[in-house]
């Protein structure tokens, strides 16, 4: 079953290529228009604003704290009476170092706060973290799929892997349009989709 939409698709596999071109027109748009330079580096608001933007043409949720429980095979997100405590939490944390950041990224995948496109939203949040803080980026092409979504899997209990990813794909490159890009490739973070499908509970 695919999610409500405004497009009106209710077979899951075409709304998810719907999903990927129109998501990928608007965050190139977000890139060019220069706004996401002036939102705050680190804030809920602003992970909201990016989501908002990258979705608003295919979601009535889009920006919008997710009102379910959900789960990833046996692991559960933030249970909806905590999430809006467990948001606030996260946006005080620090985030002044690499590891810092990670760190922060990490609790805010485990947070999801939003139904759909909670990946290619926070993989924004998070180079604009480091692009802020540490005048560095992720490389998306330098880091495995498969490696990448192992790691995040694990992350919640063992950081240290998601870590070791991402600083070895840090470039200086923060200008640079194509690498930015790479973040919001949508097969990326659905590379084996189905072992990693995440549900509503």
């Amino acid at each position: 079953m695919a999610l409500e939409n405004k497009l009106g698709i209710t077979d899951s596999s075409e709304l998810a290529r719907e999903e990927e071109r129109i998501s990928k027109k608007k965050a190139a748009q977000l890139y060019d228009s220069g706004r996401l330079d002036t939102l705050m580096p680190g804030t809920y608001a602003t992970l909201a604003e990016i989501h908002r933007f990258l979705f608003e043409d295919i979601y009535e949720f889009a920006g919008k704290m997710r009102d379910v429980n959900l789960a990833k095979g046996n692991f559960r997100f933030a249970p909806l009476m905590y999430l809006e405590t467990s948001l606030k939490n996260i946006e005080c944390m620090p985030q002044s170092t690499f590891d810092q950041i990670v760190e922060k990224y990490v609790e805010m995948n485990i947070a999801h706060p939003f139904r759909e496109g909670n990946g290619r939203s926070a993989r924004i949040w998070l180079d604009h973290i480091f692009k802020k803080e540490l005048g560095m980026v992720v490389d998306w092409s330098l880091v495995d799929k498969e490696d990448y979504l192992l790691a995040m899997e694990r992350s919640p209990i063992r950081d240290i892997e998601i870590k070791h990813l991402l600083k070895a794909a840090l470039t200086d490159k923060v200008n640079d349009r194509e690498i930015y890009m790479k973040g919001i490739d949508h097969s990326y973070y659905y590379e084996g989709y189905s072992a990693f499908k995440i549900e509503e509970l």
